[in-house]
C-alpha cells in the first residue's frame, strides 16, 4: 500500500494563482513553490516584479523560483541578479538555452559563482543535464530541472533518463534534480523511487493527494456508482 508520508522526494507546487500559492504554501507537505511566464500569463498577470514581489511577501521561508523572460544571455543575467535581490528563497530559473538554441552554460557559470541560486529549466537530454552540472558552483544550493512529462509525450520512458540525470548531479552535492512536468500522481513515486530530490506538481493532481492508498474495490464502486447517478440525473432511457 503506498503512502504519501514515507516518500523521501519533497513536492514543490506549480502554479501562478496567487490564492492557490498560499493555500499550498501553508501545506507541510508542500516544501516549495515554482512558476513560469506561462503560467503567469494564463493567471492574467500582467506586472511581473509586482506579483513576484507581492508572493514574496508572504512566501518567505520555502524555496520560490522566479524565471527570467529575456532571449539575450546578457539580459537575462541581468534580470536573473534583478530577481534574487527579492529574497533569500528565490531560485531563479534560467532555460538551459535561448530561443536560438544558444547554451545559457556561460551565463549559469557566472551567475553561479557570484552565489545566485539558480532553477535550470526546460532540460530534456542527458547531455543538457551533463553541461549544465558542470557549469554549477559546487558550493550554491541549485535546481537541475527535468521535463520529465514532455519527456514521456514524445513516447519516451523517461524513468531511466531521470535515474541518470541523478546520478550525474551528484557530482554537485548541493545541486538537486526535480521532476518536471508530471502527468499523473503516479510520477510522484516513480520519483521518489530513483532517488530524485523533488517534484513539481500542479494543483489538478494534488488534488488527487487523497486516493493514495485508497482501497481500489472501494475505488471501483465509486466508479460505479458515479455511472450510475450521471446516466439516472441525465433520465437515460431506452
Amino acid at each position: 500500500m503506498k503512502n504519501i508520508n514515507l516518500l523521501n522526494v519533497k513536492i514543490f507546487a506549480d502554479g501562478a494563482d496567487k490564492n492557490g500559492m498560499i493555500d499550498m504554501y501553508n501545506k507541510s507537505f508542500i516544501k516549495g513553490l515554482t512558476t513560469n511566464p506561462t503560467l503567469m500569463k494564463k493567471a492574467g498577470i500582467t506586472d511581473y516584479e509586482w506579483f513576484a514581489k507581492d508572493v514574496l511577501s508572504i512566501i518567505r521561508d520555502k524555496p520560490l523560483s522566479l524565471e527570467v523572460f529575456s532571449d539575450d544571455l546578457e539580459e537575462m543575467k541581468r534580470q536573473a541578479l534583478k530577481i534574487t535581490a527579492w529574497g533569500d528563497n528565490v531560485y531563479v530559473k534560467i532555460p538551459v538555452t535561448n530561443t536560438k538554441k544558444e547554451s545559457t552554460c556561460r551565463i549559469i557559470s557566472e551567475l553561479s559563482n557570484q552565489g545566485v541560486k539558480l532553477n535550470i529549466t526546460a532540460i530534456m537530454t542527458l547531455g543538457q543535464v551533463k553541461a549544465v552540472v558542470d557549469s554549477l558552483n559546487p558550493s550554491v544550493s541549485s535546481f537541475v530541472s527535468v521535463f520529465a512529462g514532455r519527456i514521456a509525450d514524445t513516447g519516451i520512458d523517461p524513468l531511466p533518463l531521470m535515474a541518470e540525470a541523478v546520478q550525474i548531479t551528484k557530482a554537485k552535492p548541493l545541486a538537486e534534480v526535480i521532476w518536471s512536468s508530471p502527468r499523473e500522481l503516479l510520477n510522484i513515486f516513480h520519483a521518489d523511487s530513483i532517488g530524485c530530490q523533488i517534484i513539481t506538481v500542479t494543483n489538478d493532481i494534488l488534488k488527487k493527494l487523497s486516493f493514495v492508498g485508497y482501497d481500489l474495490d472501494e475505488y471501483s464502486l465509486d466508479t460505479v456508482k458515479m455511472f450510475y447517478n450521471d446516466a439516472s440525473t441525465a433520465g437515460y432511457s431506452l
